[in-house]
């Protein structure tokens, strides 16, 4: 196997950081953002103080929605958040996945009012892709693990 040097890599032709800088930037991007496994594993243990909000409009809540999530679109949230988000707790913001930057928006806002807040990555869609329940207005429902995303057991990926 040759050694290809970064001027014939597309992966090295911009150099690797320093393992500080690397430090701080994974560290950073785990301190803004959580994955499906851990907040589903959260909310079945009942962690105290973290509350879910899906960001998503009224059509998309009824259409499914995490089991304890609390809705609260985007536009509302400011107007809102102190009815329905207890004052230092921990809140953890999704839409509908990765190709949306709704739960994005949603963070900023709630950093905006001074939550400590975390932004779901994958959304609505990987927590659906992965198994987990989600309430609808017929009750919970699952659909198939898709082993794409998730071992086929419904289990976490052990990462």
């Amino acid at each position: 196997m040759t050694n290809l040097l970064p001027d014939t890599s597309n992966v090295l032709r911009v150099p690797t950081a320093s393992a500080a800088e690397a430090v701080a930037h994974f560290a950073a991007r785990l301190a803004f953002e959580t994955d499906v496994s851990d907040v589903h594993a959260d909310l079945e243990t009942g962690v105290d103080g973290l509350v879910v909000v899906d960001s998503r409009d009224d059509r998309a809540w009824r259409q499914g929605h995490l089991p304890g999530a609390v809705h609260l679109p985007r536009a509302d949230i400011a107007r809102r958040a102190a009815e329905l988000v207890p004052v230092g707790a921990s809140v953890v913001t999704y839409c509908w996945g990765p190709g949306c930057n709704g739960a994005t928006r949603a963070a900023l806002e709630f950093a905006r009012l001074g939550y400590p807040v975390k932004e779901m990555i994958g959304g609505y869609e990987y927590w659906v892709r992965e198994g987990f329940p989600v309430r609808t207005p017929s009750g919970l429902v699952r659909r198939p693990v898709d082993d794409l995303t998730a071992p086929g057991t419904g289990t976490t990926c052990g990462c």
